[in-house]
């Protein structure tokens, strides 16, 4: 019989088909053994969901509930044991919030929900509306697990429908009980409205909707619902253009700038994005062809001409050691020029910059910073954690690790 070590010979690596056919008891005595490495406990106490040997809970519960225990074990011993009612009080004592690890408070906010604790409703809400999927699972999987044991009534009014992640458990709650949830386009909230369009499924009631909706806004999530479904191009376009062909205007974002950026970024914008943004990414004319390649070659030339001595182009990606983003770096001695994937765009650190006009002469495009500070408003992007308007500069030089 292979040991539990020869099933987790490196992190990251498990067997769980190997672990569960190990018997419980073992697994249970080796999740609860401290001396034994905190991945191997968290995999043993994944591969005992639904055979918790009873004679072992007690040790269990201990390391859920010892401050010095790993934050991993505790979480995963939570999704094993935590329904278990001895476990409620220590659950909802505030010492869980204060004195949390990584994860662990929302792992204990989830095994509330499980237990029908309603005191957790309305930061389980919180939870399951994150963008972040992980957080956001975790909270669904609590509110579920909240509506069973003390039914789907009783969490609605606990919540109320004040904060936006409120009306969209009642959104949610409405529509998996079979109900037209389009009025939910209209929420005064842009992150209610988008996550409801996914809901939507009938073309024939989301273009009954776009005709007539509230404001232009709740017609604009119900085109793009729409097509999400249908993917007509044309028909999106005709709604837009009915509509006036709405935009997000920014005072300072010329169209030269503003084609590149909204097409880059408005399929990916967030879920609080102006849904302006987000059409006018698919209905508006395309902007030209970069050739990065060919702008690389004529800036470096540019460069070598006007006796600057350039490095070789290196992606930022490279540049940074990982990640990635939309620009090149060219070296000038001590200055960094950014020559951006979006455009004939230049930068650099100072608007001074001894290569500004030599790229000029070469057709580039030199975002001062005047230009380069123009906030994109309502235009929501992913950067380093945050979900907010960028500023042009940002945008058109973005790198993300």
């Amino acid at each position: 019989m292979r040991t539990i070590e020869d099933l987790l010979p490196d992190p990251g690596r498990p067997d769980p088909a190997g672990l569960r056919a190990l018997k419980p008891a073992e697994l249970a005595r080796y999740a609860s053994g401290r001396q034994h490495a905190w991945w191997r406990r968290t995999a043993c106490a994944e591969a005992l969901a639904g055979r918790v040997p009873e004679r072992r809970v007690p040790d269990l519960l201990a390391r859920i509930r010892d401050p010095h225990e790993t934050g991993e074990v505790r979480i995963a011993l939570l999704d094993l044991l935590g329904d278990r009612t001895e476990l409620l009080p220590w659950l909802r004592h505030e010492d869980r919030r204060e004195n949390s690890s990584y994860g662990l408070w929302n792992a204990v906010l989830k095994a509330r929900g499980r237990q029908g604790d309603l005191t957790a409703a309305r930061e389980l809400a919180t939870l399951a509306f994150s963008p972040w999927p992980h957080h956001e699972a975790t909270g669904a999987a609590g509110l579920a697990g909240l509506v069973e044991r003390a039914g789907a009534d009783a969490v609605l009014a606990e919540l109320g429908d004040g904060r936006p992640e409120d009306r969209y458990f009642a959104v949610l709650t409405r529509h998996r009980a079979g109900q037209d949830v389009t009025d939910a386009l209209a929420d005064p909230d842009r992150s209610v409205a988008f996550r409801s369009h996914r809901l939507l499924t009938d073309p024939g009631r989301l273009r009954a909707y776009a005709a007539a909706a509230p404001t232009v806004e709740a017609a604009l999530q119900a085109a793009y619902a729409l097509y999400g479904i249908t993917e007509d191009l044309a028909e999106l376009r005709s709604l837009y253009a009915n509509l006036g062909s709405p935009r997000v205007e920014v005072a300072g974002l010329d169209e030269e700038l503003r084609r590149a950026i909204v097409h880059e970024y408005g399929p990916q914008c967030q879920a609080a994005a102006d849904p302006r943004w987000r059409v006018e990414a698919l209905c508006a004319p395309a902007p030209e062809p970069v050739g990065q390649e060919g702008w690389l070659t004529r800036a470096t030339a540019a460069l070598e001409a006007a006796g600057l001595a350039p490095s070789p182009p290196v992606h930022c990606g490279e540049d940074n050691g990982q990640g990635d983003g939309t620009y090149h770096v060219i070296r000038c001695g001590e200055e960094e020029i950014r020559i951006s994937t979006l455009g004939p765009f230049a930068s650099g650190e100072d608007d001074d910059c001894t290569a500004r006009p030599a790229l000029a002469a070469a057709g580039l495009r030199w975002i001062d910073g005047d230009t380069g500070s123009v906030r994109v408003a309502d235009l929501h992007v992913y950067w380093f954690g945050t979900r907010a308007p960028l500023d042009v500069d940002t945008l058109l030089f973005y790198w993300q690790d």
